[in-house]
């Protein structure tokens, strides 16, 4: 496929599928926001928050770039852990490129040890970024990129910091230049295909995470069960946040509700920026017991259900 340059020459088009691999934590949510330059997937210092291939969209030059924003893979234990390292391989093997991420700062731990092992068995051509390299001498992170292009053979190899953006620049021009020549599968100005509905909970989600930490284990989920768009402008949006015990759901609600009014208030906050409109956003905290059992569960977050 070709387009018009401004000045009316002709010029091919690229388009293709880049999945990011790595650990949980490995900060693979901050290169797809940092690559798209605006907030399309959740980030939080908690592990395994993306739960979806959820992906980011960036144009660059005549560049189409897809982003599949993977689970971190990591020892799977529960029925959900294991939904999420099998969506995660699966993005790997059905997209263009690879990016393989690993922190700097952990090395080539155990964890990145095995992915570069499974890795080795994907048939596209692999990208090395190492992270968080501002917290690392350089002489310990050539010594890293050295072994890890031992260990695989690796297209480019890029040193980054996600979080500043240092890096990041680099890494979009390398990708531009290497997706297969193709038509755009997204209009221009898509930067995800997430619907809002299920960003407005990915959103929501986060803003659990950082009021609850330690306190609230992964067994909650959040639900867009109601978006109206009125003639004001402005957004309606009711969405449930479920829990697996009643304990979990006071957890949620906090002392007089004090700690879903905070939750909430961050969350319209947010999503009032995305969206452009002001936003009513009405929060409610319900049990369903044992949802991480649940099939249709599954399907609303985009993942297959594993068999046992």
């Amino acid at each position: 496929m070709t387009a018009e340059t401004s000045g009316g020459t002709p010029v091919e088009t690229r388009c293709g599928f880049v999945a990011l691999i790595g650990a949980p934590n490995v900060g693979k949510s901050t290169l797809v926001n940092a690559l798209v330059g605006a907030k399309v997937t959740i980030v939080s210092k908690k592990v395994q928050t993306t739960r979806a291939l959820i992906r980011g969209i960036v144009i660059e030059n005549n560049a189409q770039i897809i982003l599949v924003d993977t689970p971190g893979i990591f020892l799977p234990k529960r029925r959900l852990d294991r939904a999420m390292v099998s969506t995660a391989w699966s993005g790997a093997h059905d997209a263009d490129l690879v990016c393989v991420l690993i922190d700097a700062k952990s090395g080539l731990d155990e964890e990145a040890d095995a992915i570069l092992n499974k890795v080795a068995s994907v048939g596209h051509e692999k990208i090395l970024v190492l992270n968080k390299v501002d917290l690392v001498q350089r002489e310990k992170l050539l010594a890293l990129a050295q072994a890890a292009n031992e260990r695989i053979k690796f297209a480019k190899t890029f040193m980054i910091s996600a979080l500043s953006g240092d890096g990041v620049d680099d890494i979009r021009k390398a990708l531009a230049e290497m997706v297969p020549a193709g038509p755009f599968l997204y209009p221009e100005d898509q930067m995800s295909d997430a619907p809002m509905r299920q960003l407005a909970a990915e959103i929501t989600r986060e803003k659990i995470y950082q009021k609850l930490h330690q306190e609230l284990p992964y067994q909650s989920t959040v639900e867009t069960e109601k978006w109206e768009e009125r003639k004001d402008k402005s957004v309606r949006i009711e969405q449930t946040i479920y829990v697996e015990r009643e304990s979990q759901r006071k957890i949620v609600l906090g002392k007089g509700g004090a700690t879903i009014k905070s939750i909430g208030a961050d969350s319209r906050r947010e999503l009032t920026d995305i969206l452009g409109v002001p936003v009513h956003l009405f929060l409610f905290v319900k049990v369903r017991e044992n949802w991480g059992d649940d099939p249709d569960r599954y399907r609303e977050m985009g993942l297959e259900f594993p068999k046992e």
